[in-house]
């Protein structure tokens, strides 16, 4: 089958890195996590003590952040300048920061450009919230992911549960709305669903079922790709 591009958006919690990891699995092809990267920069600003509403603070630091992905034990794992930083860009204060750093200009061109450098040989799955409208407009195959926001908090519950991490559920509810709020309404590269996007809304579904119709989506438009 011809490889194609994987476009995943979506909101805060809605499972699209579990997605995109899972399916890249099944399908051999490359994972990249974008959100990953937003929250990467978020944490260099924030060690580095950035006041990233100064412009020429913001070029200068990104001048100085390169971003990579190892898979280490099977996990798809974040580094930022040689260090591991996966564990330090799940936590709260850097999600309570991600947003209005995403939503800086010159930190989206410098995401962008290297995200579109990592796909340029295809068999990829990226998630983010601007893959298939800005990254790859061009993507084979675009997947909207939206679930209700209650789900999503309590999904992302349980992930701070696992990892003995306690976090009351309305700070992390009010933290998911708030994020939705900027990423829709921001002026550069907004959370929007592409024209061409199929949305799947998981809140009532199984990981199994849910996999189930993205294959076969996959398998839809790698068929008519092959007839071109």
């Amino acid at each position: 089958m011809k490889d194609i591009i994987i476009a995943i958006d979506g909101f805060s919690a809605c499972g699209k890195s579990t997605l995109a990891k899972a399916l890249a699995k099944k399908l051999n092809y490359r994972y990249i996590d974008t959100g990953a990267m937003y929250r990467a920069v978020t944490l260099y600003f924030i060690e580095q003590n950035i006041d990233y509403t100064q412009t020429n603070q913001v070029e200068k630091a990104l001048a100085n952040i390169e971003i990579s992905f190892q898979n280490i034990n099977q996990q798809n794992t974040t580094f930022l300048n040689g260090e591991n930083v996966e564990s330090k860009i799940r936590q709260m204060y850097v999600s309570e920061q991600v947003s209005p750093v995403a939503t800086i200009s010159a930190v989206r061109r410098a995401m962008v450009q290297q995200q579109q450098a990592m796909g340029k040989d295809k068999a990829i799955v990226m998630d983010g919230r601007d893959i298939g409208t800005v990254v790859f407009p061009d993507a084979e195959l675009k997947i909207f992911l939206t679930a209700d926001p209650q789900v999503r908090a309590e999904r992302r519950h349980l992930e701070y549960l696992d990892k003995n991490e306690h976090v009351d559920m309305q700070v992390i509810l009010d933290n998911l709305n708030e994020r939705d709020r900027i990423d829709s309404s921001r002026a550069d590269s907004p959370l929007t669903q592409a024209e061409d996007a199929r949305v799947l809304d998981n809140s009532n579904m199984t990981p199994t079922e849910q996999m189930d119709i993205v294959l076969d989506w996959v398998e839809q438009v790698q068929t008519a790709s092959n007839t071109v």
